[in-house]
């Protein structure tokens, strides 16, 4: 009998790197290449363009600008803006302020975590959500609240998040 081997279906993270066209980001680093304090733009506009920054991204940066790796990355990780890796087509995000946390926005977590399958920071293996605990989203009087994309949330339970969720993934699977 012959056992046959097979290749792990490449993640969703293999295949967005796979994507990422470098090219694009030439118009970034010509518009701030010689300006002074152009790396936080930099990794912005390279974060629009992309969703966050890609690894091979860090090379370019660092070869247009003269800028130590170490330096760019240490930057991009300092700072909880900028992405690292690829994230959902959805960002939800769970407010833990005060006003929440008191409000119970645990259960809000707990709820999604299980709904979606995922802990926090991750995306589905689908590319549909990515989940994040947030320290505030300025939202007090609508505790708990989270927030979809753009799109605020408050006053909701665990169950309530849960049916936002389920809505729009049957949403998106409509749009198929």
């Amino acid at each position: 009998m012959r056992v046959q081997r097979t290749v792990p279906a490449p993640t969703r993270e293999e295949e967005l790197k796979k994507e990422v066209n470098l090219e694009l980001l030439k118009p970034i680093i010509e518009k701030y290449k010689n300006k002074k304090g152009n790396l936080i733009p930099l990794l912005q506009g390279t974060q629009e363009l992309y969703g966050y920054v890609p690894e091979d991204a860090f090379y370019i940066i660092s070869e247009a600008t003269g800028l130590e790796l170490s330096t760019i990355y240490g930057v991009a990780t300092f700072y909880a803006q900028f992405r690292l890796k690829p994230v959902g087509k959805n960002i939800i995000k769970v407010c833990h302020g005060t006003a929440c946390h008191v409000q119970d926005a645990k259960k809000l977590s707990i709820e999604l975590r299980e709904i979606l399958k995922i802990e926090d920071g991750e995306t589905t293996k689908d590319g549909l959500f990515t989940l994040e605990s947030v320290a505030c989203l300025g939202c007090c009087s609508l505790a708990p609240v989270m927030m979809v994309g753009d799109e605020t949330y408050g006053k909701l339970t665990g169950k309530s998040a849960g049916k936002i969720v389920k809505q729009i993934r049957r949403e998106e699977k409509n749009k198929k």
